[in-house]
Formats: structure tokens, C-alpha cells, sequence
């Protein structure tokens, strides 16, 4: 043993520093080279690129939360949900007091506080963590989870080949089976009631392997697999073995199950290829509280490759101008004939082998991949150098809405991006009305009100968008820092046929007179909507009523047509 301890000893750790600012990187790897090798990151990208392609040789990151491209917040997500990357320890880098916390709650092992002032101590940190990583590592790969009794994964997928390796080309069926929320089981419950949970759950499933050949895991704290022969009414038997058992014995509790199930498949593939797509139908589940069972079929892998394929392409689309900068007008109808006021730019993406593709598609793959910071910066400017091309044509200052995503608002740059950008195109910062959703709010009010008093102070405009679909308290919106509500379009389109959304709409618009804010209207398509819109009261619309999103050219008609009629020079 202590052959083996001075062998440890003297293996030199490999360290991954994950950090922008390329002083704190120096001062850094000048301090922890002294000990251990070093990888450098300049972004969060960059880190996971390493982690995924090298995480085997990976001992410890040192992560900076606040970083354009990616935040460090985003990475340890991605840590997290990554099971070849979650258990490697990360170290995050911070100044923020209230940082420290949230980044322990994600999943950071430890701290490190800004400046890099004190060697030791960074030093004898990084060696605590390491070793605690080690030594836990030792542990999980026994043979059984030592709650449940089920293998743990690693002994599961090799017991599974060697089945495999017996038995042939059976055809069986791989589940992922997942508790729903179960970190609130255990924090209203308690620790014990978790366990207990955890084990009636293994019990039943491994009660199912009685009657049928297979072979069950326990993963992650919340997770299990199991491989077993196939089944042509695979819900009913886990209807009748599983889910029901569970129910009966956790009467009053809400125990919700996800279910991720790859059917049919044989030893052809890997079998860690096999579980990952299983896994992928039960992730898939994880806002959709109506659905137990998910399926990874030829559509959901083709689903996969397609994202992967845009993912890829899309700093080579952005360089080659397969985006574009589309703009639907608002018109204020407060007087007797609609004026134009403003515009919302709405970004598209034409691709050259799948032509039109809908922002539903390509901003959420964005977003979870932390490239929407990429886009934001595009469309920012593109709006703002729009803006002052329409002022120095037609003299007609146009105020633009542009969205401001989640990850925007937590960078600290954001400020002085936004303040480079309309002095970089010569407008004002008035003229880029700044859209955040009404759901961002609540997620880190406190936080997010301190970005906007500045952002107003400086003179740009703020437009709470989707509003009446987050879960903001009247409280809480009567002490936003905002100039503009607007009400989503999923409240104006059944207006004029249901009651209740009829009563929504007035009471968004009272809250807009309480609060003093103008209000946006969007998703105006009939004239019976803007005639019912008009006389409640609303300030301005936006919608297919008056025109669906143009590109540039076509939208400066709007603008001539304005200039004519209002007799502006």
C-alpha cells in the first residue's frame, strides 16, 4: 500500500484552466505548474471541447464563471449532465460573493476567490479536491451500489457483453429510468425517505428480471437502466411490474417517472451508444409532464444528427451571410389612423441545403449550446447599422427591437457591448429598444434590475416580452425598471372568441396603466382583434394585420410611405 500511495504521489495531474482574461490565465498556470500540467481554455467552448476529447486525461478544472462565448455556469450544466464529464472536480473562479453558492449548487466541488493572491492555498485546494476525486472514483467502481445492491454501471455494461458475447443477437430492449425532481423528494422528505425510494424502485425492477432475462443498474442518484429481452407491450409490462407497484407504495407522495426506452436492438451496437440514445428519449421528457414514455426511434436520431449538422455550420453560415435581419413593424393606433413607431427584428436563417429554417429550431439549439451570444452580437448589429442607414435616408428615426437572451444579461460586458455597438453605427441608444422575457425575471430579479437601471441610465429602452405567460408576482413587475409590456400572442389570438383570454388582455392592459408603461400587442392578425385591441385601449400592435417580418428593402417601403404620409422631411 505504500508503494501504491508514492506511486500516486508522483503522478503529475493533468489541470484544466478554464479562463478570458489572459493575465489571470498566466498568473494562474504560473502558480499551479509548479505542481501539475496544464491545459489552457480561453471560453467555455473550448473547455468542453477539451473535456470531451480528452476528459480521460483531465484530473481537476479551474473554472471562471464570467466568460463571453459560454459562462461558466452553462459549462458546469453541461459538466453535469455529461455522464463521462460529471465526475470530474471543478473549481470555479469568483470575485462574486453570491456566486460562490450557486456555483456549489451546480456541482462545484470548491472555490477559488479573485485575486490569485495566495499559492498555498490555491494549491492545497486543488490537491484536496483531486484526491477526494480519486478516492471517490476508488469507491464507485466496485462492483454494487451499495443503497440499492444493482451493479453500477460500469460492471453493468460489462456484464452485458459478456451476455452479449454468449447469447448472440437476442433481440432486447434498453430503458432509462429516471425520478422525477427527486432532489425535492429528498428536500421535503428527507435524505432516508430518498433512499427508501430509491431501494422500492430497484426492488421492483429487480422483481420485473423474475419473469423476464435481463439486467438492471442503478446510475446516477435518480437514474437506473435496464437491459432486458424485448417486449412488444414494453408500457404495460412496466405499467403492471413497476409504475403500479411504486404507486401503491407511495400513496399521497407525487412519485412522477420519466421513461426512456431503445427497442429492439441487438449487439450489433455498443452498448454504451445503446443506453446514450435510451437516455436521450428520457432527457427529452424532462418539461413534458403529461409523458411517461419517450421512444429513440429513426426520426429522433435523425433529429440528432440534423442539430449536430447546424451546430457545426454555424459560424461558417454566420461568416458567409446565411443569416439575415428580417423586421416587422409596430404601428401605435392611438389616434385616428395607425402610425409606424418601431420595428422588432427577427433574425432567419437560409440554408443552402434546407432552405428557410424556423428560429424555433435554430435559437433553442443555440441556446443549449451556448452559441446565442454569437447571434445576439449579429442581430444587435445588424439592427443598429440598419437604423442609421433608415435615419440618414429618410430623416426618420426608428426605434428596433432586439432580443436580449438569459445568457446575455448574466455578462458583465453586456453594458459596454451594447454601448459600443450603437456608438460604433452613430445612433442612439434609444433607437435599440432591448427585449427581456418576462421569465427572466423571475429567475434572478435582484440581479438582472441592477444590468437594467444601467442599461436605462445609459438611454436605451427596455421591453418586457411574452408578458403574462412567466410567473412573476404583481409585486415584483410593479418594481421593474421597464418602459414597455408586451402581451404575448398567445392571449390575443382566441381573444375575440374566449371570454377568458378577453379578460386577460384587459387586465394586462390595466396593469400597463398602473405601472404607467406603454403596451405592445403581438400576434395581431384580424381586424377584429385590432378593433377590439383599439378600443381597450392598447398603445400599439404588431402582427400579420399589418405585416409579417420583411427584410431591409422591403421594409423601408413601410417607412417611405410613413415619411409621405406624415409629411416628415
Amino acid at each position: 500500500m505504500k508503494n501504491i500511495s508514492r506511486y500516486k504521489d508522483n503522478i503529475r495531474r493533468k489541470i484544466l484552466i478554464v479562463e478570458d482574461e489572459m493575465i489571470n490565465r498566466q498568473l494562474l498556470g504560473f502558480i499551479v505548474s509548479k505542481e501539475y500540467d496544464v491545459v489552457y481554455a480561453e471560453n467555455g467552448m473550448e473547455a468542453l471541447k477539451i473535456l470531451r476529447t480528452k476528459n480521460h486525461g483531465i484530473s481537476l478544472v479551474l473554472l471562471d464563471l464570467l466568460m463571453p462565448i459560454m459562462s461558466g455556469f452553462v459549462v458546469l450544466e453541461r459538466i453535469k449532465d455529461d455522464p463521462n464529464l460529471k465526475r470530474i472536480p471543478v473549481i470555479v473562479l469568483t470575485s462574486e460573493k453570491y456566486a460562490e453558492v450557486k456555483s456549489l449548487q451546480m456541482g462545484a466541488q470548491d472555490f477559488i476567490p479573485k485575486p490569485y493572491d495566495m499559492p498555498d492555498v490555491i494549491l492545497a485546494r486543488i490537491k484536496r479536491a483531486i484526491e477526494l476525486f480519486e478516492d471517490t472514483n476508488l469507491i464507485r467502481n466496485t462492483e454494487r451500489d451499495s443503497l440499492t445492491g444493482l451493479f453500477t454501471k460500469r460492471y453493468f455494461f460489462e456484464y452485458i457483453r459478456q451476455y452479449e458475447e454468449y447469447q448472440g443477437a437476442i433481440p432486447m430492449d434498453a430503458v432509462v429510468l429516471n425520478i422525477r425532481r427527486f432532489h425535492m423528494i429528498n428536500e421535503i422528505h428527507g435524505h432516508a425517505y430518498g433512499d427508501y425510494l430509491l431501494s422500492h424502485v430497484a426492488k421492483a425492477l429487480k422483481s420485473l428480471l423474475n419473469d423476464y432475462e435481463g439486467i438492471v443498474c442503478r446510475t446516477d442518484s435518480d437514474t437506473f437502466y435496464l437491459f432486458f429481452e424485448h417486449q412488444e407491450e414494453i408500457e404495460k409490462t412496466l405499467n403492471d411490474n413497476v409504475l403500479t407497484t411504486i404507486n401503491k407504495e407511495f400513496v399521497g407522495i407525487n412519485v412522477g417517472l420519466r421513461v426512456g426506452i431503445y427497442q429492439n436492438v441487438t449487439s450489433r451496437m455498443d452498448i454504451e451508444d445503446i443506453f446514450d440514445r435510451a437516455l436521450h428519449a428520457c432527457n427529452g421528457l424532462r418539461n413534458n409532464y403529461k409523458d411517461v414514455y419517450a421512444y429513440y426511434d429513426e426520426s429522433m436520431h435523425n433529429k440528432e444528427i440534423y442539430d449536430e449538422r447546424l451546430l457545426a455550420q454555424f459560424d461558417d453560415a454566420l461568416d458567409k451571410g446565411q443569416f439575415m435581419v428580417y423586421y416587422q413593424p409596430k404601428y401605435n393606433i392611438k389616434g385616428d389612423e395607425p402610425r409606424l413607431t418601431s420595428a422588432e427584428a427577427l433574425v432567419r436563417w437560409n440554408h443552402p441545403e434546407y432552405g428557410l429554417i424556423s428560429p424555433g429550431v435554430f435559437i433553442p439549439l443555440l441556446e443549449d449550446n451556448g452559441l446565442i451570444q454569437k447571434l445576439d452580437r449579429f442581430v444587435w448589429n445588424g439592427a443598429a447599422e440598419q437604423a442609421h442607414i433608415w435615419n440618414v435616408k429618410y430623416n426618420f428615426q426608428l426605434p428596433i427591437s432586439v432580443n436580449v437572451s438569459r445568457v446575455d444579461i448574466y455578462d458583465q460586458q453586456l453594458e459596454s457591448t451594447l454601448l459600443d455597438i450603437v456608438h460604433l453605427h452613430h445612433i442612439e441608444p434609444k433607437q435599440l429598444l432591448l427585449e427581456i422575457t418576462e421569465s427572466a425575471y423571475t429567475n434572478d430579479a435582484k440581479g438582472i434590475i441592477n444590468s437594467i437601471k444601467h442599461l436605462r441610465a445609459d438611454g436605451f429602452k427596455i421591453e418586457m416580452d411574452d408578458f403574462g405567460t412567466g410567473y412573476s408576482s404583481l409585486n415584483m413587475v410593479s418594481n421593474l425598471p421597464i418602459d414597455v409590456l408586451k402581451i404575448d400572442r398567445e392571449f390575443i389570438i382566441h381573444m375575440c372568441t374566449s371570454d377568458k383570454d378577453k379578460k386577460m388582455v384587459e387586465i394586462l392592459l390595466n396593469i400597463s396603466d398602473l405601472l404607467g408603461v406603454s403596451v405592445v400587442a403581438e400576434g395581431v392578425e384580424t381586424k377584429e382583434q385590432f378593433d377590439m385591441l383599439k378600443k381597450m385601449g392598447c398603445d400599439i400592435i404588431q402582427g400579420f394585420y399589418f405585416s409579417k417580418p420583411l427584410p431591409a428593402d422591403q421594409f423601408a417601403k413601410l417607412i417611405e410611405e410613413e415619411v409621405k404620409n406624415s409629411g416628415h422631411n
